[in-house]
């Protein structure tokens, strides 16, 4: 079924003949043959053939035939991506290949009701004499054999400090808040058995974490889109979602699966940007700016509170910018940000600080830095701009210029200094 051995044949040698066929092919018959089909299944057959996945699944839902350490299953929404994780973990699990496993999701409230009691979860896939049952106050998924999975969220990475494994399921590993803190934790974990593996199923995200498993030579890679899983979906469910983001980006991502790296259109991409990381700016700088785009609001809903440290030294044409730290985060209050300003005013020796004109933001900020330090006298330029829907069109094509002739370079690790808010 999958590359491994199974332990023990739940069905006759004559039923398993029968069933020879994949529903991709039954599907594509005749009519006359399809019927033909269908009544040549006796009751017993039929019983099997329900929870057979290897009739109902297409080649890229099953495991890779060749030796890999991590499957990664990209797909699109309702491409079936969920239920091939599930059915691995389901063939590892009743037939002893594997006795301790790890199921991570985004949250734990993802791990119950999607992997464990969704419609594709491993309770629902299951027959009734191996279904396995969920030890909800120990965060356990329960195997009649005595094996076990245990639950992690991966919003907490050190919680799989401690636990050992033959195996582990990931679902949809590109919305892990810290997949990589995930991945430091998981893997030294799979330490049980023979050949301890992992199995990630997600719709791609261009995030740095999936495209290190792309570089993994021990990582086996199968594709599906929604449009290949439609047999099984609501009807008209994948020609709406087509219509409504025909010759989008998003369409590429939510329903062909693909791993969008940048978006059309985009004023620039990740390697203009990743060549803009290795220039190198020779020289001292003449003019230091803190730019910060203050939210409206505050807390969990607030938008982002931009805050961008440049530099910038040379003349006419040969002057250039670098980007010496990029302060930007969600959900801070207020006295927050502002501190993270001034911190940032501070610690690199700014000339000015360059504030947003919309909602005020020159005076919102002013007030905030004055609660802050009030003998302080803040150079704040507001950055005026035509006011538009669409911001970036009057404020993106310079930048978008400039980095195309190459004008702009930034720090290869631009992070927070020690001074910023957390």
């Amino acid at each position: 079924m999958t590359g491994k051995p199974i332990s023990r044949p739940t069905w006759p040698f004559s039923q398993r003949t029968t069933f020879r066929w994949r529903f991709s092919e039954v599907v594509s018959l005749p009519e006359d043959r399809r019927h033909r089909f269908v009544a040549g299944i006796n009751q017993a057959q039929a019983a099997h053939l329900h929870r057979f996945w290897p009739f109902w699944a297409r080649n890229s839902q099953l495991s890779p035939v060749q030796a890999w350490r991590t499957w990664l299953i990209l797909g699109g929404r309702g491409s079936g991506k969920t239920r091939s994780a599930a059915e691995w973990v389901r063939e590892q699990m009743e037939n002893a290949l594997c006795s301790r496993m790890a199921l991570i999701g985004p949250t734990f409230a993802d791990v119950r009701d999607v992997m464990i009691e969704g419609q594709s979860g491993l309770q629902a896939i299951a027959s009734p004499h191996e279904r396995p049952r969920f030890d909800v106050s120990r965060r356990r998924l329960v195997w009649p054999n005595g094996g076990y999975a245990l639950l992690f969220s991966a919003e907490d990475p050190d919680s799989l400090r401690g636990p050992q494994f033959d195996g582990a399921w990931g679902d949809e590993m590109a919305a892990w808040p810290k997949p990589d803190a995930v991945f430091s934790t998981l893997r030294p974990a799979l330490r049980l058995g023979a050949d301890p593996q992992l199995v990630l199923s997600t719709t791609p995200r261009p995030i740095p974490a999936l495209k290190n498993l792309f570089a993994d030579p021990t990582c086996a890679i199968t594709r599906s889109a929604t449009h290949d899983n439609r047999q099984f979906l609501t009807h008209g469910f994948v020609e709406d979602l087509a219509a409504r983001w025909h010759g989008s980006v998003w369409a590429r991502q939510e329903l062909d699966g693909e791993l969008v790296e940048d978006p059309e259109g985009a004023l620039w991409t990740r390697t203009q940007m990743a060549e803009a990381r290795a220039l190198q700016l020779d020289g001292e700088f003449d003019r230091i700016v803190v730019a910060v785009d203050p939210p409206v609001g505050a807390g969990a809903n607030a938008d982002t509170c931009g805050i961008i440290v440049a530099a910038a030294s040379g003349v006419g044409l040969s002057r250039r910018a670098i980007i010496l730290a990029d302060l930007s985060e969600q959900r801070l209050q207020p006295v927050d940000w502002a501190a993270r300003v001034a911190g940032a005013y501070e610690h690199f020796r700014a000339n000015m600080i360059v504030a947003e004109a919309n909602q005020g933001g020159k005076m919102r900020l002013r007030g905030h830095l004055t609660s802050i330090q009030p003998a302080m006298s803040w150079p704040i330029l507001e950055g005026n701009r035509p006011k538009s829907p669409f911001p970036f069109v009057s404020a993106g094509p310079p930048v978008a210029w400039a980095i195309h002739w190459r004008n702009v370079s930034a720090c290869n690790s631009i992070a927070s200094p020690p001074f910023a808010a957390s």
